[in-house]
Order: structure tokens, then sequence, then C-alpha cells
């Protein structure tokens, strides 16, 4: 049996037109040494790669000896085993896009072969909001869902003014289905409860609880007794007195310097992280980001990850937050991608960027162009009766073998297409119609427009299909 090759050996095949040719050797040179892989071009007669047909290619192109595998552009039409059969290798589509050939690949552009994008060091605590109020199955499907998403601990949120009676049997509850759990809390008997029934961490002690802290016998996050909003200094003596009778006790404990609201100290409260950090260099941190996220009129992604990044860099190591806010719907899952890519960023002395193209929701990290070159020859070749749609630089294009139509009103182009088409039936109508919708939404916001597929809204589009298959399951 012949040995597998080694990446040094892996030959690739690259089909592309005159046109990309340039733009794709550019492509391979950086990406390749990444990847592991050796890349050759094969530019067939034609300048626009869009317009290959899988028989057409079969026909005109040449395989070297000892490729491994031939990927075509990814708008090649019909059935590539034509292609396989012809060459004798296998044979795949690549991207739309050959700006995404690093995705396809599964690299991000910059990455090292040695290097794993991936890691982390900072946990998630996930909290259910007003769990007193819930059933026993609606805190076990919350649990479930933060766990899927990234959170590492779920944590039950208490009301004050009064002791949950139910705390235990939800803790033991979550335990039993896996999950870790806290329990958010100042009342004594409430944490006590939860710690005898297996929660692993108390949120939150200050003087007003600390004296029973040793009796749970769980770690606890020790929080000020009170700040006062601009004033970073008071911390440190609000804290000390915690934190030497917790030490004293021997109870393990992480500190929280909370974070406020923008407008109610909030430059105040990042300088009481940096000042904690400064004097107790080596103590676990918490950091609660609701009070940004949640009140704050911003999609939360990009808080997120601000504070991930401050997180990372001061060595907190846990952070908590919520999913109250319906602009707060995918906290979890943001803060799972964000702290990847801080981790990476800080480990590896490299920028943030172009490495979790999730946490790019409302525009798209790029936006490929075909440019009016290549359109106007698209349209000159064209012959068939199919519509292909395109979407760039402001404007809507309709081609098809009778019509070039342009234009930024997805309505006055429709009515245009139904004036020269008569043929055009009901399924066909909404086709156009839906299609033309979604690409006039891609032009106003700044993203890229691919006829027969969704656009790309990053983690809502696993939110989304997350809801459609709930609703199938219902």
């Amino acid at each position: 049996m012949a040995a597998e090759p080694t990446s040094a050996e892996r030959r690739l095949l690259f089909v592309t037109g005159r046109l990309a040719e340039p733009a794709l050797r550019r492509m391979l040179a950086e990406l390749a040494p990444i990847a592991g892989f050796t890349p050759e071009v094969a530019v067939l007669p034609i300048t626009v790669a869009a317009l290959m047909t899988a028989d057409w290619v079969a026909r005109h192109l040449q395989v070297p000896p000892g490729t491994e595998k031939v990927i075509l552009p990814g708008f090649c039409r019909g059935d590539t085993a034509e292609v396989a059969a012809a060459g004798g290798v296998p044979v795949e589509r690549g991207p739309k896009d050959l700006r995404d050939l690093p995705e396809h690949f599964h690299l991000a552009p910059g990455e090292s072969p040695g290097t794993k994008y991936g890691k982390h060091d900072i946990e998630i605590l996930a909290e259910i909001n007003h769990a007193p109020r819930l059933s026993r199955d609606e805190i076990l499907i919350a649990a479930s869902r933060f766990a899927a998403d990234g959170a590492d601990v779920i944590d039950l949120g208490c009301d004050p003014g009064g002791t949950w009676p139910g705390v235990a049997d939800a803790v033991k509850a979550l335990r039993d289905a896996g999950h870790r759990v806290s329990i958010d809390s100042m009342n004594v008997a409430e944490i006590a409860a939860a710690a005898k029934a297996g929660a692993e961490l108390a949120l939150s002690v200050n003087a007003t609880n600390r004296a029973t802290a040793a009796d749970w016998g769980i770690e606890v996050v020790a929080v000020p007794d009170q700040i006062t909003p601009g004033d970073s200094s008071r911390t440190k003596y609000e804290l000390d007195d915690t934190l030497n009778v917790l030490s004293k006790s021997g109870v393990p404990f992480r500190i929280d310097p909370i974070l406020e609201p923008i407008g109610f100290g909030f430059a105040a409260s990042l300088g009481r992280f940096l000042e904690v950090r400064r004097r107790y260099p080596d103590a676990a941190m918490l950091m609660g980001v609701g009070n940004l996220t949640e009140l704050t009129d911003v999609d939360s992604a990009g808080v997120n990850v601000l504070l991930a990044g401050f997180c990372e860099e001061l060595g907190v190591r846990s952070v908590l937050t919520t999913e109250m806010i319906n602009w707060c719907r995918t906290c979890v899952r943001e803060l799972a991608a964000a702290r990847r890519l801080v981790y990476h960023a800080v480990r590896e002395r490299v920028l943030p960027k172009k490495l979790e193209p999730d946490l790019v929701m409302l525009r798209d990290p790029k936006v490929p162009e075909m440019g009016e070159e290549a359109l106007r020859e698209l349209a000159e070749r064209i012959t068939d009766r199919n519509y292909r749609l395109f979407a760039e630089r402001g404007e809507l294009h309709v081609i098809n073998g009778s019509m070039h139509l342009c234009g930024n009103n997805p309505f006055k182009l429709f009515a245009e297409v139904l004036k020269r088409d008569e043929t055009i039936d009901a399924s066909h109508a909404f086709y156009l119609g839906y299609e033309l919708a979604k690409a006039a939404t891609a032009l106003t916001l700044g993203k890229a427009y691919n006829q027969d597929q969704e656009l790309r809204w990053g983690l809502a589009n696993h939110e989304t299909h997350k809801k459609q298959g709930e609703r199938r399951e219902t």
C-alpha cells in the first residue's frame, strides 16, 4: 500500500479563468504554506470563471501527474463527477469568492501551521435571571441552551427580599443534568441551601454575609460593600476587610470590583479592576458584563469582545453574563467566540482581525465584487432564460439571455422584468421577489450577496437555524 502523502507532497490543482488568475495566485502564495499543500493553477480559455460548467471543464482541463485533488470555482455549474472521471482525481467546488479560500481550508489568514486557534482561558457563567419564578423544566431548558452555547457554569439568579424554598431542588436538578452551578444571592439561607445541594460558587460576599462564608464550604465572589460612582479609590478599603476575613477562614474567593454602566462610573469601575489587579496580582477575578451589555443601546457582540479583551489582558478569568434584553439574546455565544479571539490575540501577539468572522453580524468582513467588465461579459455570454442576480457598488443587476437590468430600486426592477418577460409564473415571481429583497438588504447593510444563498449573519445565522429546528421539533 502506498504511503499517504505528506502535507508538503499534497498537490492541489485550482481551476480558474483569465480574469481571476492574478488574484488567485496571490492568495495561494499566502495560503499554501499555512494550509500545507503545493498549489498549481490551471487557467482555462475563458475570461470569467463563473461561466464555467463541469462538462466544459472536463473537455478543457489537463490534470498534471501527482495531483491529489482538483478545486473548481464555486460558481461552476454541473456535475463535478464529469471532471473527476476525465481527470482521474477527486474534484470539489471551492468557495464562490476566492478570498474565502482560507475559510474553505478551515484556517484564518495569518495563522501559522503550528498555531491552533480556538483555545481559551476565560470561564463563562450564564445567569438564569429570576430563577425562583421559573419551573424546574424551564430552568433545565435554559441551562441546556446556555451550556450548548458555551457556558461553563449555570448561575441561578435569585430575587432579593425573600428566601427561595426551591433553591436546593433547582441546584440538584441542574447537577443531575450534568451542569456546574453557582448561586447569585446575598441571602445566607439561600446560599447555604444551594451549597449543600451542590453549588460550587456563591455570588456574592461582602460585609453583610462574610461571617458565615466559611460554613458553606464553597468558593465565593467578593464584592465591595458600597461603591460610589467615580471613586475608584474606595474599593480597596471596602474590599480589604472582606478579603482578610475570607483569607483567615480559608475560604477560596474571586474578586469582582463591579463594572458600572456608562454615565454611572463606567471609567472609574475599569480603574477599580486595574487597581485590584495591581494590589492583588495573583487573585482570581470575575467581571459581570451585564451592566454594559444589558444597559446600553447597542448590539452586544462588540461590547462583549471589548470586555473580553480587557479581561484577557488583565487576567480576569471568569465573566458573568445574562440574556435578558433582546439585543443580548446571544451574549453567551458571543462571549464563547470572543474568548477564543482575545486569547489568540494576546497569546500570539496578533491583531484580533480576520479570525472570528461569526462576531461580525450586521455587516460582512468583505464584500466581493465581479466588477463592471465581468458583469458586462457575463451578460453578453448568457443565452438561457435563467436569471442571475448580483448586488454590488450600490446597484442590483438582473441578467438573463434577453436582458441586463440594473438599478437600486428592487420594485422598479421587478416591474421591468415582468414587462419584458410575460412567461413568468407565480413561483418564479416569488423567487425573484425574494432574491431581490435579499440583494437590496445586502446593499443597504454592506453585506455580500450570493444568489440562492442566505445572507451571512454570523452568530445570528446559528440562532435562526436553532429556532427553526425548535419549531420543527414542536
